[in-house]
């Protein structure tokens, strides 16, 4: 990439509970010619900390990922939601402390947080990153990449340039499931209810794969698929995009 220094912002799901999309980022970026840094330094984006009404506490993580990151061209990440944290809470948080140099740290570092579909169609130009997936897959845009970050089409576009790939159309697609992170937690017969709806229409599909952007919603939702045995697996965007011929 031109010399381009591009960061991995793994996200504290992945890195403590699905590391396989983590390397499944680097995989399909070292297929693309893109050289990936994995800053060791880097924690949470704080997302839980500002959700919950923390925004004094997140101020010293806030400053830990300008740090992290800092000096990179561009930061990529397997989550709308941590890369929505990053382009419009770390602003809040910033301006909160009072810290005019975190605000100018945040100010410069937020434009170059990409989540990966973001990444891939509009920093690299590409739609097809040459994956093999021979299975029939439904897709849900996840809240915040949809409404937070407005990824639009894109993960659509990958998905349908995958060889072998039959993308077929969610019902109610743009539902939330449910999982709203600590929401699932505080309102727990409420979220269950929510995701249980999206299940059924996962079902519906005929699908043999959910795909989505954040491993957050494919963990809440996978939990129920799975205690129905729909048969159904869910993956996330990363480990299509990464497949190729051979891939199970």
């Amino acid at each position: 990439m031109g010399g381009m220094r591009v960061a991995l912002l793994v996200t504290c799901v992945n890195d403590a509970m699905f590391p396989d999309t983590g390397r499944a980022v680097v995989t399909l970026l070292s297929r693309l010619g893109v050289e990936v840094d994995f800053p060791e330094t880097q924690t949470c984006c704080g997302q839980p900390m500002v959700n919950s009404g923390y925004l004094d506490e997140a101020v010293p993580v806030v400053r830990t990922f300008v740090s992290a990151f800092e000096g990179y061209d561009a930061v990529v990440t397997p989550s709308g939601s941590c890369a929505g944290s990053a382009r419009h809470q770390h602003r809040l948080v910033a301006q909160r402390s009072g810290d005019e140099s975190l605000v100018e740290g945040v100010a410069e570092m937020g434009p170059r947080v990409h989540e990966l579909s973001e990444f891939l169609v509009d920093v690299l130009g590409v739609t097809d990153v040459g994956a093999s997936f021979p299975h029939r897959v439904t897709y849900p845009p996840t809240c915040h990449s949809l409404r937070l970050l407005g990824v639009g089409d894109r993960p659509r576009r990958l998905l349908e340039s995958v060889r072998g790939l039959t993308l077929v159309d969610l019902p109610g697609a743009e539902e939330c499931c449910g999982f709203g992170g600590t929401f699932a937690m505080k309102n727990a017969d409420v979220s269950v209810a929510m995701g249980a709806d999206k299940a059924r229409h996962v079902r519906e599909t005929g699908a043999e794969v959910l795909v989505a952007g954040d491993n957050s919603c494919l963990m809440h939702l996978g939990g129920l698929l799975s205690r129905q045995r729909s048969g159904v697996r869910v993956m996330h965007l990363a480990e299509i995009l990464a497949a190729t011929e051979g891939t199970p």
